[in-house]
């Protein structure tokens, strides 16, 4: 349902719009987002823009990330007032979402994207696009390689800083703290902010295989990574690349583009020129292919 509007810049054409919506996620708690689309006065429609939908997406955030970090939330509105309408939403149990973020882990990652895909299309129209950041890209990733019923209308992805698998942050985590592993339980520090993660969650990352989804993907994909990321090494968008583009003989790969963001880092933090970069390959992206 939707709850209301957070932002409505006074531009003639176009306009653009941000309104807070909730719904149930894939874990039976409710998930808090925000729509960014544009509104455009019926004067200035033409029997193009009329015939023509927008796309639309669902963007996914990083690991402990939600949907107001400063790159989702330049990123998506960038994308809307090129007439891309963009939901970006809340995990369970991170920003405004219900839940208890330790009780979560990969599977509900993916639940949760479904149920945004379903809402979305729902309020909005057919999802035709997805794009997640890092661990939000490999829900992304597997969802795309594993398409159920509303997700049959996707026709391109994009992937910010993914990994190519789940078990190496396991593996990380149990490193940082190895009480996670020996008492069930253990904090550790990302973003400087003490996260509890459970032996459950790692077991659930160790229990995924990406790479075989990845390599069932079907659509158009394009891989962002930056070769100076020091969170997820850009050796994972390789192997995506070529998870992705590889397929036995006689049989078609989608069309797959690894785009190498020079000097960026994994946030898009550091160089506002960055985000102006993604976003114009985003935006070039879905419009040819959604």
């Amino acid at each position: 349902m939707t709850l209301g509007s957070d932002h409505h810049p006074q531009h003639r054409h176009p306009t653009r719009i941000s309104r807070r919506v909730e719904f149930p996620g894939g874990s039976g708690f409710n998930l808090a987002g925000i729509v960014d689309q544009v509104v455009v006065d019926a004067a200035s429609k033409d029997g193009a823009n009329q015939e023509s939908p927008s796309p639309v997406i669902v963007f996914s955030h990083c690991f402990t990330c939600n949907k107001d970090l400063k790159a989702i939330v330049r990123t998506s509105r960038a994308l809307a007032v090129s007439g891309i309408t963009v939901l970006r939403y809340d995990m369970t149990g991170l920003g405004g979402s219900d839940g208890d973020f330790s009780q979560t882990n990969f599977t509900t990652n993916i639940a949760d994207l479904r149920a945004a895909i379903r809402f979305a299309t729902a309020e909005l129209g057919p999802v035709t696009g997805l794009i997640g950041h890092s661990f939000g890209g490999a829900a992304a990733l597997a969802v795309a390689g594993d398409p159920q019923g509303f997700e049959s209308s996707l026709r391109g992805i994009a992937t910010l800083a993914a990994p190519s698998d789940t078990q190496h942050l396991a593996e990380l985590m149990d490193m940082m703290n190895p009480e996670i592993a020996s008492r069930g339980v253990g904090e550790i520090e990302i973003g400087g902010r003490r996260w509890a993660i459970r032996r459950e969650m790692t077991a659930d990352f160790r229990s995924h295989r990406l790479g075989d989804l990845i390599a069932r993907v079907s659509v158009p994909l394009m891989v962002m990574h930056s070769p100076a990321d020091r969170t997820v090494a850009f050796d994972e968008a390789i192997r995506i690349f070529q998870l992705a583009s590889t397929r036995p003989v006689g049989v078609t790969p989608p069309a797959v583009s690894l785009v190498a963001l020079d000097g960026a880092d994994h946030l898009l933090a550091n160089n506002a020129n960055d985000l102006v970069y993604v976003t114009e390959l985003l935006s070039a992206f879905f419009r040819r292919h959604c």
